[in-house]
């Protein structure tokens, strides 16, 4: 069993730069985080929850969706048991909560099948 916690979120203006993190730990973690495909989605009021930034279980590749290509970059350190989303030239559209998943499979993580939700970090970018 793995748990997620996100942190980072918060109230910045548009342009400005925020870094979420998310921790994972368990049992297992240690040996299975390197296993672990891990992504990020995102839930604004009144939408559905969309994939964001998703990285493969070794680190090698990485996905974004169209509308952060450029601006957030995924990365994931298998020595402390994180993934990050460094989110960069915000804009208001990206205010949302945003949730850290992960799985084993690196198609599945960026879908809402994902294994293993966070309970999510709000992000609000002002106008």
């Amino acid at each position: 069993q793995v748990q997620l916690v996100e942190s980072g979120g918060g109230l910045v203006q548009t342009g400005e730069s925020l870094r979420l993190s998310c921790a994972a730990s368990g049992r297992t973690v240690t040996r299975t985080l390197r296993g672990l495909a891990m992504g990020w989605f995102r839930q604004a009021p009144g939408k559905e929850r969309e994939f964001v930034a998703a990285i493969s279980n070794g680190g090698e590749s990485t996905d974004y969706t169209d509308s952060v290509k450029g601006r957030f970059t995924i990365s994931k350190d298998n020595a402390k048991n994180t993934v990050d989303l460094q989110m960069n030239s915000l804009k208001p559209e990206d205010t949302a909560v945003y949730y850290c998943n992960a799985d084993l499979s690196s198609r599945v993580i960026k879908t809402s099948r994902a294994a293993y939700w966070g309970q999510g970090t709000q992000v609000t970018v002002s106008s």
